[in-house]
């Protein structure tokens, strides 16, 4: 029963990762050019920011990796389990597909609104993490608890570069509303979204990696 438990829970909490980390790399596209727009004499905030997707990809192999390793695909899961997806409806009231990159970029407060969100998704992923690492089922797995020691490692250059930049330039690190509203979309995931993926054994799988269907997608175009 242990290992038929543990092996579901490691299952679901890799296809979360594996989601959140792709959504992560893809989406860090757009914000480097925001930052490229709106601060382009920053070289290197910029280079912190290109660090954060190149991590943000490196994580994502890592936990297709671990699939593979397994010999299966990772759950279908989509953007109700992205903490970041549900942050910027939360914040912005569109969906990150949706997000006015160019209108963020020229608006100063919009900016500053995208480094919060930002800052503070990370600094949840790094909380997270500790907290799994003291996981018995993520501990009973080598591979997993190192995928997720080398996240603990990466994960303050994640948040440190837009808290500090908007400490530089003298702006508020965090509103309380988001504040709130990063609490509560983290409480309904633990609470709601990621148990009841658990308990669905009708979850399908997915039938290609995300990258993959990115690239179908783009060739296509």
């Amino acid at each position: 029963m242990f290992h038929a438990i543990r092996d579901r829970y490691l299952d679901v909490l890799a296809s979360v990762y594996l989601y959140n980390e792709h959504r992560g790399y893809t989406s860090l596209d757009r914000v480097l050019e925001a930052v490229r727009a709106r601060c382009p004499d920053e070289h290197a905030f910029l280079a912190e920011v290109v660090k954060h997707r190149a991590d943000e990809h490196k994580h994502y192999m890592m936990f297709k990796r671990w699939f593979e390793l397994h010999g299966r695909m990772p759950l279908a899961v989509d953007t109700t389990v992205g903490h970041i997806d549900r942050f910027i409806e939360k914040v912005f009231g569109c969906t990150i597909d949706e997000l006015d990159t160019a209108g963020v970029a020229s608006d100063a407060g919009q900016f500053e609104k995208l480094c919060r969100v930002i800052m503070l998704t990370e600094q949840r992923g790094f909380a997270q993490v500790e907290i799994l690492l003291k996981n018995r089922f993520v501990s009973a797995d080598p591979v997993m608890t190192r995928i997720f020691r080398i996240i603990h490692k990466d994960e303050p250059d994640h948040f440190l570069p837009y808290e500090r930049w908007l400490e530089r330039n003298g702006k508020a690190t965090a509103h309380w509303r988001e504040r709130a509203a990063d609490f509560w979309i983290h409480k309904s995931l633990m609470l709601a979204k990621l148990p009841a993926i658990f308990l669905d054994r009708r979850t399908p799988r997915l039938a290609r990696w995300p990258d993959e269907e990115a690239a179908g997608y783009a060739a296509a175009a």
